[in-house]
């Protein structure tokens, strides 16, 4: 049971458990002898330079957890009032790189949605995905294959960009992580603007659709599916027979339509217990919320796809802990864990210079000698002439051009992950 929790929460989280206990989404014939494992889920731990140093101290709480294989941070490494700039994502990518377990980063709204505003640095969204694709998820960047074996999308040749969208296997159990950020997928009603939208939708069925049938044929015991963004289930949209008649009264389209009808048919290819996990967007009563929501255009409930919505009260002391045990009847367990009060805060990471940040003045640089009078140099030599511009015959022209070279500059902004 959660510690620090008060009686009524802890009561009404034993009746949440019990319930998940007998929900048969997250039940399955025990089928093999496997050992226990855990993992952690935390998103939207940091909104400002001031969570830096309590995110640190949240991930060094999660690694000291016993069993705990890696830990998924859904989202939101920085807050929506942030600049989008190159030396923010290096810093935040330093904090990933402290994680003392596997850690898997899926993009979140405010890591490149939410730089297109003011506030965010008035960025192309597109391009920042394409920058934190670049060093938070580069080759670099991902854990050690010895500790987590993870395949990126990005290895299908169709699929390149999308090194966000993963895929992994611990103890029988397929995890997937997936690009589908709030808010509405990313859905712009602007027409003409959601090319970004409508390729990832693309892979992102792609991407499920091959979990699933990966799943079914190595016999997994269940599938754990995890993104940023709530899909709203309860707007499940159907198609309209008569949806001409609202004339003006246009209905906001499902971003996350797709997505949705994709775990329906994943639900059907896979016959066992799918675990669909992500961001609540807003503080939950228990830190999160268990529930069966999923239903097919029929209105059947797909009954071996259950959700569980994470909203900690206070993200940076709180974190999502599931228990997966493969060999029960119940193979998962689901708890909210706290920072030990007494856990020291980690030493301050070195800080990454910021953009705005004026250079430094550079040394003054000493005089050159001064240059002989005129008068006394000597007359140019008879039948010399005179150089153009007025120099004094003799001398070379032009002259000699200075030992040049490439500037020295910056390197490439890079990020580094060493679990």
């Amino acid at each position: 049971m959660p510690r620090g929790l008060p009686a009524r929460a802890a009561a009404a989280l034993a009746a949440t458990l019990l319930a998940l206990a007998q929900a048969g989404a997250l039940a399955a014939p025990p089928k093999r002898s496997a050992a226990p494992h855990s993992f952690a889920v935390v998103s939207g731990v940091i909104n400002g330079p001031a969570d830096e140093p309590a995110a640190q101290r949240l991930l060094d709480a999660i690694a000291r957890e016993r069993n705990l294989a890696f830990v998924v941070y859904a989202g939101d490494l920085k807050g929506p009032k942030e600049a989008c700039r190159d030396t923010l994502y290096s810093q935040r990518g330093a904090i990933l790189d402290s994680a003392r377990v596997p850690l898997v980063f899926i993009p979140g709204h405010d890591d490149w949605i939410a730089c297109n505003t003011a506030a965010g640095g008035g960025y192309d969204p597109v391009e920042r995905l394409d920058f934190v694709r670049q060093t938070l998820l580069a080759e670099s960047a991902l854990p050690d294959p010895g500790a987590l074996q993870i395949t990126r999308e990005s290895e299908v040749a169709r699929f390149r960009p999308y090194r966000e969208n993963a895929r992994w296997m611990r103890d029988d159990i397929v995890y997937v992580a997936l690009n589908a950020p709030a808010p509405n997928n990313h859905y712009l009603t602007a027409g003409g603007r959601n090319g970004e939208f409508e390729d990832r939708i693309i892979a992102n069925g792609f991407w499920i659709d091959h979990a699933a049938e990966y799943a079914k044929r190595r016999e997994a015991r269940a599938m754990v599916v995890i993104f940023e963004g709530d899909p709203q289930f309860e707007r499940y949209e159907r198609s309209e027979r008569f949806a001409w008649l609202r004339f003006n009264r246009p209905r906001v389209r499902d971003g996350f339509r797709e997505l949705k009808r994709t775990l329906v048919k994943a639900a059907a290819t896979f016959r066992g217990p799918i675990l669909v996990m992500h961001a609540s967007g807003e503080p939950l009563a228990n830190g999160f919320l268990i529930d069966r929501p999923l239903h097919a255009d029929d209105g059947e409930l797909v009954g071996n796809v259950t959700r569980v919505a994470i909203g900690p009260r206070h993200p940076a002391n709180q974190w999502v802990k599931v228990t997966v045990s493969p060999a029960r009847q119940t193979i998962f367990n689901v708890s909210l864990q706290e920072v030990p009060k007494n856990l020291p805060v980690p030493p301050t990471l070195p800080l990454v210079p910021r953009d705005d940040v004026p250079l430094p003045q550079m040394p003054e640089i000493p005089a050159l000698p001064a240059l002989p009078d005129a008068s006394s140099v000597a007359p140019p030599l008879q039948g010399d002439g005179a150089a153009p511009g007025g120099a004094p015959g003799g001398a070379s022209w032009p002259a000699p051009p200075a030992a040049s070279g490439p500037a020295p500059g910056l390197p490439a902004s890079s990020v580094q992950r060493t679990p």
